[in-house]
């Protein structure tokens, strides 16, 4: 049971390192921090492996056809990269929605696993890959740690690799194990495809021969982690990857279509479009007026 005092004290301590809306980096690498002032629209956003805990506020997240609410002591998972849409349910000026992020180096995390006794992780399975539920005390009690140490920037070299890999173990060994040791296997299909090839011809034969899978059995697969079939993924991934290079690399429509993949500029126009709502060159336009962001998942 997490205590109420403990709670509010976290919520300052983001309020005060996070004092503007939008997503703010910190000393820490792998530690960001969310705020957002009003309820926002659904976006479409790339999420990448992490958690967020979130200390004040509500927020939604669409995976697929899957829909997830958290708030106030609840934790984001997220165990790979995965194009999704998010929005801000409950926040005012007065009361923000305030969360923190923790990005999760996979290099980092099998060299933790090389040391990690085995029997004290669950059989990894194909789950879905982003799951919302209640966080442990001891996880909020190293999260809390870890963003006092923005106070004392002469100990973070020492002490924030210690801290990263007691969160590694309090995710292990609790109800998110079986998923994060799924996320360290390199040869999953959702990270080969995320990775390696969602700018090549998907073909689905080769793929499911490649991981030692019948095809049926892949799409099995597929859908229990994504909520989605290889080809959406494929393309979601896609649509965001190249709306990432027109927004961040001020590249052109054309351009970022064929970088992602597409042969034809009018199949990019026209699925962009389908997928935004509006044409690649009006949605750059509006969010660069005001864009939700492209973040782990705060």
């Amino acid at each position: 049971m997490i205590h109420q005092e403990q709670w509010q004290q976290l919520v300052a301590m983001i309020a005060r390192h996070a004092q503007q809306d939008g997503r703010t980096a910190s000393a820490i690498d792998f530690l960001s921090f969310g705020r957002s002032s009003h309820p926002s629209s659904l976006a479409h956003i790339a999420s990448w492996a992490g958690f967020a805990l979130m200390a004040q506020g509500q927020k939604a997240l669409r995976m697929g056809d899957d829909v997830m609410h958290y708030g106030p002591g609840d934790l984001l998972l997220v165990t790979m990269d995965m194009p999704v849409q998010s929005c801000v349910v409950l926040a005012t000026p007065e009361k923000p929605c305030l969360g923190v992020g923790i990005t999760i180096n996979e290099a980092r995390l099998l060299r933790y696993l090389e040391h990690f006794p085995p029997q004290q992780i669950g059989s990894a399975a194909p789950e879905r890959s982003i799951t919302v539920h209640k966080v442990a005390p001891p996880l909020v009690d190293a999260v809390m740690r870890l963003v006092a140490l923005l106070d004392q920037p002469q100990d973070i070299a020492a002490l924030a690799p210690l801290i990263e890999q007691e969160i590694f173990y309090r995710l292990l060994t609790g109800p998110e194990g079986p998923r994060i040791l799924n996320m360290a296997l390199t040869e999953r299909p959702g990270n080969k495809v995320a990775r390696e090839n969602f700018h090549q011809p998907l073909k689905v034969d080769q793929l499911a021969s490649s991981v030692g899978m019948s095809i049926s059995s892949l799409h099995h697969h597929f859908k229990a982690v994504t909520a989605m079939t290889p080809m959406q993924y494929q393309k979601q991934l896609r649509l965001n990857e190249a709306r990432r290079l027109m927004m961040i690399e001020k590249l052109d429509a054309g351009t970022a279509g064929y970088r992602v993949g597409y042969q034809s500029a009018s199949q990019f126009s026209r699925e962009y479009s389908r997928f935004y709502g509006q044409s690649p060159a009006r949605d750059v336009r509006k969010m660069a007026v005001g864009p939700e962001g492209l973040s782990p998942p705060q």
